[in-house]
């Protein structure tokens, strides 16, 4: 994953009102969600400034009306935003006309819903290969990409079946291959799976990380769900109010709460399968004993925690450095009693 962002949005604001770009120039310094909504608008977005790095996977999570769907139409400019600047590979998208907008559309975004949206009418393969027939692609040519991106979502076979033959799952591996088709740099994927059933939640969830393990896509993906999220995220966003309550990985989110509505979101969190060895480690901390790696979960370690009587355990990072975790503030994480 690259530090380089592809989506930058600084100070971004989509209020939804009369005349919103007028009240946002009028409207005074720190005036509250509910102080914007008295004067007769709604902040679908309030003051978001964040970036996505090239590879990441970005979880944005929130309850109902938080702003989470919002926000990722600004990114793709399905909704024109109030205020702010939203940038993809350092281009200001506000400033695009219509047509480069479509092609921007078209070249670098897949898009992903909860509602499937599959034509009823078209088979599987003419679902997934219809937005490189929108694109004005040869006919062999589409066919070939829609045979390759139905390989890689595991439904060879089912080329010439109709939705209403195919299980709620499989529609969504439908979905997700008609928006691979196009080859996008960004992908977004807004609740794809909240309308399946646990276990076939849980497989589509293991494919989607198959997939992006493979493809390295970069990837915003809204959900309501913490453990959805903590299985997929290189870092969460959690929203409140139309406004980015805080961003991080989800170790550093579960252990520290930027503010009370994320403690109280993650205070059910089991901490010690979520925590990771690396994020413990402090500078100067020397341990003994075979070291464990900077992935493995507090969860995972808990038998070496418990019979270990050091005060602190070796940790191989990422990087082959060896440094080392204190082992009571590890055992605090394992017993659920803080870090």
């Amino acid at each position: 994953m690259s530090d380089t962002p592809v989506i930058s949005a600084r100070n971004v604001w989509k209020l939804f009102g009369a005349k919103p770009e007028a009240y946002l120039a009028s409207m005074p310094a720190g005036h509250s969600y509910e102080q914007i909504r008295e004067d007769g608008y709604i902040a679908g977005v309030k003051d978001v400034s964040i970036e996505v790095a090239r590879g990441e996977m970005l979880v944005i999570m929130g309850l109902s009306g938080s702003g989470k769907s919002t926000l990722v139409r600004c990114f793709s400019r399905l909704h024109d935003i109030t205020g702010g600047t939203i940038e993809i590979d350092g281009q200001d998208i506000g400033a695009f006309n219509e047509k480069e907008l479509i092609d921007l559309r078209r070249s670098k975004m897949g898009m992903v819903f909860q509602s499937f949206g599959l034509l009823p009418h078209r088979t599987v393969l003419e679902n997934v290969a219809f937005p490189l027939e929108m694109r004005g692609q040869d006919r062999h040519d589409r066919r070939d990409r829609a045979l390759e991106v139905i390989r890689l979502v595991g439904l060879e076979g089912r080329e010439e079946y109709y939705p209403r033959e195919l299980s709620g799952g499989q529609q969504q591996r439908v979905g997700i291959a008609r928006s691979l088709a196009i080859e996008p740099d960004i992908w977004f994927l807004d609740e794809p799976f909240s309308a399946l059933d646990p276990l076939i939640r849980r497989e589509m969830q293991d494919e989607f990380l198959r997939l992006q393990d493979m493809l390295g896509k970069t990837i915003v993906f809204i959900t309501h769900d913490f453990d959805e999220a903590l299985r997929l995220a290189d870092r969460i966003a959690i929203m409140k109010d139309g406004a980015v309550e805080q961003c991080d990985t989800p170790d550093r989110i579960v252990l520290n709460p930027a503010t009370e509505y994320v403690r109280k979101f993650t205070e059910e969190i089991d901490k010690a399968r979520v925590v990771h060895a690396g994020v413990l480690v402090q500078e100067g901390l020397t341990g003994e004993g075979e070291p464990v790696a900077a992935s493995d979960t507090i969860q995972s370690l808990a038998r070496r925690l418990v019979n270990d009587a050091s005060d602190a355990i070796p940790v191989k990072m990422a990087d082959g450095a060896i440094k080392a975790m204190p082992r009571a503030e590890a055992l605090g994480v394992l017993l659920g009693d803080g870090a």
